[in-house]
């Protein structure tokens, strides 16, 4: 039999306090939030304030500008990028640093279109090209380690290769002349499975494929080159490329979220994207793995926005090589000749502006865009997934956006 006591004001207040207090509070919260949700637009659309909480434990990015500051410019880009999803079919994320610090942290789109999930900013993009700047700084580190040398050839580690007097600079900058490694694949490989960087090289050894020119006459941006790079990098430091991204860019950096893709890794992060193409015009297709996929050092970093820009900071700031290395990458390559070429290592250089130095990428239905305005100490970011062919376009739209409403 259970004795029940009086009832005391004491008693009331108790219970008001601990166990219908919480309640209300808790009520109040959830209808706040059910009506900030409402629309389809916020489930597809986050910005960078409704995750300032959360970022705030990762040091390199809780140094953004008060929303105070980066309203403006918010919103307009917020505009934009609904936009651009509408009319262009844009899926993907844009981040925008000025003075190393986030002005704009954003996403819209799908992840997946089946499931209709939708972009976060844990969503991992294949960078493509964007990542020749890692094989890039992957090499300068050995060159400061004096494991290598630029001007030591492809020779110097592979014997076998047959194109002879191909320097380490010479793959960097493009001006090595090499025939191109996805056409050797395509016609030469006899294999299902997609081939690895050594296997290319053993590929190039017997295939007999002639290369375009002798090194060094001109410029011909080379996808080749890069796997070629990765490759001496696996040779000289004795680990995959991936593992050696790993250990010296990805651990230092704490871009936790990256990675260097294999196709025979079954345990692939979930938020690890696949790139589509439209059809019809309003249905998204997957893209299926290509003879090409599993060569890495041109292509195959996965990253997310923010990871990317830890990537950019740590670049700039000398955590990774020295500043002498990085002013190399950011400089024009040339001929033998002395002609000057829009490509340092791994950046291209905007032939108008040495000021602006930049990568795009495409692969897969992946395209990628990273472009720094150095002069303005401005970073532009953008990753998409669904053959999304503007960046160029809308890179110059962003800057000028936040040219025009960010007053710093």
């Amino acid at each position: 039999m259970l004795l029940c006591k009086p009832l005391t004001l004491v008693h009331l207040k108790k219970y008001f306090r601990y166990s219908v207090l919480p309640i209300i509070i808790t009520l109040i919260v959830l209808a706040f939030s059910t009506k900030n949700e409402g629309s389809k637009t916020v489930k597809l659309f986050h910005t960078v304030s409704d995750t300032a909480s959360i970022e705030a434990t990762e040091p390199i990015l809780e140094k953004k500008y008060p929303i105070e500051i980066t309203q403006k410019v918010s919103n307009k880009l917020d505009s934009l990028l609904q936009r651009i999803n509408k009319r262009h079919d844009f899926h993907g994320s844009v981040l925008v640093a000025k003075n190393g610090k986030i002005v704009y942290n954003n996403h819209i789109g799908f992840a997946d279109f089946r499931k209709k999930e939708p972009l976060n900013k844990t969503s991992l993009f294949q960078l493509a090209s964007v990542s020749k700047q890692f094989t890039a700084a992957a090499i300068m580190m050995l060159y400061e380690r004096n494991q290598i040398k630029l001007t030591d050839t492809v020779n110097s580690y592979f014997p076998d290769f047959p194109y002879e007097g191909v320097t380490i600079k010479n793959l960097l900058n493009h001006t090595a002349g090499l025939p191109k490694y996805f056409w050797v694949a395509e016609h030469k490989w006899k294999k299902e499975k997609a081939p690895t960087n050594s296997e290319m090289m053993r590929l190039f050894a017997s295939s007999n494929v002639q290369r375009f020119f002798k090194p060094g006459r001109n410029f011909d941006y080379s996808n080749t080159g890069y796997l070629v790079l990765a490759s001496i990098v696996e040779k000289v430091a004795g680990v995959s490329f991936s593992a050696f991204l790993e250990k010296n860019i990805f651990e230092p950096l704490e871009m936790n979220q990256s990675f260097v893709y294999n196709p025979e890794n079954k345990n692939i992060n979930k938020n690890h994207l696949f790139g589509y193409r439209l059809y019809k015009g309003w249905k998204h297709l997957k893209i299926n793995n290509t003879v090409n996929d599993a060569v890495v050092g041109d292509k195959n970093v996965y990253t997310t926005s923010e990871d990317l820009f830890k990537w950019v900071l740590g670049l700039n700031n000398g955590k990774l090589i020295s500043e002498e290395s990085l002013n190399l990458m950011y400089t024009n390559g040339e001929t033998i000749y002395k002609r000057k070429i829009p490509y340092g290592f791994g950046f291209r250089i905007d032939p108008k502006d040495t000021n602006i130095v930049y990568h795009h990428g495409k692969w897969n239905g992946f395209s990628t865009g990273l472009t720094q305005f150095l002069d303005e100490n401005l970073v532009v970011i953008v990753l998409e997934h669904t053959s999304y062919s503007g960046i160029s376009s809308l890179t110059k739209k962003v800057k000028k956006i936040v040219g025009e409403n960010l007053n710093v």
